[in-house]
């Protein structure tokens, strides 16, 4: 029986769930994660299960990748990848018709595509393969580290949908079938700076108002700054700053056509 959303919920904050409840108590946990998922779309998970030190490595690559030299970062701008994956220069992207400023890398999880010209298999096959890299030269022990980092993201989100699903009142696997083998699936990331703007007179978007259209997003927030934030049910913006040993998920538009089912809203 389809289970009706509250439409007066409100949120002025965007709740902590803590990861180690789970071997504690995770009743308690499904229950926060229930009222997260459906009243406000986003949550913190302090304790996840990836490695500190391969978090902390990676926030000490960032500020090195974007500090290559524009030749190098070039060489791999995303242009040159039929799979959408590499550099994006400063102001290269729009939301909503608005320049963003941001200079952004994707990268994805290792992928060999299996898409080849000429053959009969679908076109969508061709939007995912492997990433393109700096010299490791240029930046060494980036790509291992962003490789070790993705490969225990993924591992979480795999987890994560089993407990999303059990949070709705459905078995653990009940989401599977939306989901291909796992080597037959690619995960995506960015990883972004945003320049401060100093001009009084310019526009300081960073990336506009948007909804994420995967299915989950967890954001690492990689310094101190806060810029984050998400909309409540009464168009007010609520801070998401930064909480050391966080991510911030995102439950975006593409869980909501397995869920409508269940929560019609």
């Amino acid at each position: 029986m389809p289970v009706p959303i509250d439409a007066g919920a409100n949120f002025s904050t965007v709740p902590v769930l803590d990861f180690t409840l789970l071997s504690t108590d995770k009743p308690f946990f499904i229950s926060q994660l229930r009222h997260a998922l459906i009243n406000v779309g986003f949550l913190y998970l302090a304790n996840p299960p990836v490695s500190s030190s391969d978090i902390d490595s990676l926030i000490e690559y960032i500020p090195k990748l974007f500090a290559l030299p524009q030749e190098a970062k070039d060489a791999i701008r995303m242009a040159n990848s039929p799979h959408f994956l590499g550099y994006s220069r400063l102001g290269a992207e729009l939301t909503k018709g608005k320049t963003d400023h941001r200079e952004q890398f994707d990268f994805a999880t290792r992928h060999e595509t299996r898409w080849r010209d000429g053959e009969d298999v679908p076109e969508y096959w061709r939007l995912w393969g492997p990433s393109q890299w700096p010299e490791e030269s240029l930046i060494p022990g980036f790509r291992a580290t962003l490789e070790r980092y993705f490969d225990q993201v993924q591992e979480l989100s795999y987890t994560f949908i089993s407990l999303l699903s059990e949070a709705f009142g459905l078995g653990p696997d009940a989401l599977n079938h939306f989901y291909d083998t796992p080597e037959k699936m690619q995960h995506r990331g960015k990883i972004v700076q945003y320049p401060v703007v100093t001009d009084p007179d310019a526009d300081d978007q960073g990336v506009g108002p948007h909804y994420d259209a995967g299915f989950l997003t967890f954001l690492l927030q990689a310094s101190p700054h806060k810029g984050l934030q998400v909309q409540n049910l009464s168009g007010q913006w609520i801070d998401a700053s930064p909480i050391p040993g966080t991510f911030v998920v995102n439950i975006g538009k593409g869980s909501l056509t397995p869920l409508r089912a269940r929560f019609p809203f």
